[in-house]
């Protein structure tokens, strides 16, 4: 199977943000966060791939079909979970259900009513009357049993208690393991990040940091604690210094540096996945 979704040379100018240029090719049993400060355009990616917004320069393939042509096929092949909901407030679930899974030919009763137990979402209430937890897990269970190749999520889990975050992380779990399928989420919540993701796209105020795989990502940073008094030059690799500490992005040049250069390191630790992400995006 090629890639699910390819993105190719992709801009967007919104008022005086600009985003892009972007390339982004998902393949089969992968995962892939969008990460970046608020206002970096990761929502507005999921919107150009729903094409709910229209891109200035670029395409967007699902399944080798253009999604900004005029046939709107593929769309039948994505699910897709925006935040915040609009136009659901006064249905209940049960009857939202009856709204959608008729337009999904894979629809997966089974793992619907699956969820709706997993979650204990009440179907007879109006949207509008569940807590915004509530709402999330319901919006869950009427994306996921589309049983489509491509899931989009956006912030799928801002107001999930604990439990709820467990069973969300074992159900896309399952959900992978069923077959050739891929998932790009938005989060701000690096548990899901860690937990999840293979890749992580890193966006800074609408430009494409970069693609980069997790583990590696994990390796990339270091920080160390000196012995020693720093050198006023810089250090190979040296990202940033406060009082005696080094963050490096490339620790094998700057432990080379160390060596060399006969300094101590009283300690060194990798950096979180939290810290990695805002050192990328300041």
């Amino acid at each position: 199977m090629n890639g699910i979704m390819e993105i190719s040379n992709l801009e967007k100018g919104l008022d005086s943000f600009h985003l892009g240029p972007i390339n982004l090719t998902l393949e089969p049993g992968t995962i892939t966060a969008l990460v970046g400060n608020n206002g970096s355009g990761k929502s507005t990616i999921l919107k150009l791939i729903m094409n709910l917004v229209k891109p200035d320069k670029g395409n967007i393939k699902v399944l080798n079909k253009f999604v900004h042509g005029p046939d709107e096929g593929w769309k039948t092949t994505v699910s897709y979970q925006p935040q915040p909901i609009i136009g659901w407030n006064a249905f209940s679930g049960r009857t939202l259900k009856k709204f959608i899974a008729p337009y999904y030919p894979n629809w997966d009763e089974h793992l619907f009513e699956e969820m709706v137990k997993r979650f204990d979402i009440s179907l007879d209430k109006k949207f509008i009357h569940l807590s915004p937890g509530s709402q999330q897990k319901l919006c869950l269970a009427l994306t996921l049993p589309k049983n489509t190749p491509l899931l989009l999520l956006d912030e799928p889990t801002t107001f999930m208690d604990i439990p709820a975050k467990q069973v969300f992380l074992d159900m896309i779990v399952a959900w992978m393991e069923r077959g050739d399928r891929a998932i790009v989420m938005t989060s701000h919540q690096s548990s899901d990040i860690m937990k999840l993701a293979d890749y992580l796209c890193v966006l800074k105020r609408g430009e494409w940091v970069g693609t980069y795989e997790k583990e590696a990502l994990n390796n990339m940073f270091k920080r160390y604690w000196l012995s020693d008094t720093l050198p006023e030059e810089r250090i190979p690799g040296e990202l940033l210094r406060t009082n005696n500490q080094i963050i490096s992005n490339n620790p094998d040049d700057t432990e080379a540096y160390f060596h060399n250069q006969h300094i101590k390191s009283s300690s060194q630790a990798r950096l979180d996945l939290e810290e990695i992400i805002t050192l990328l995006v300041e």
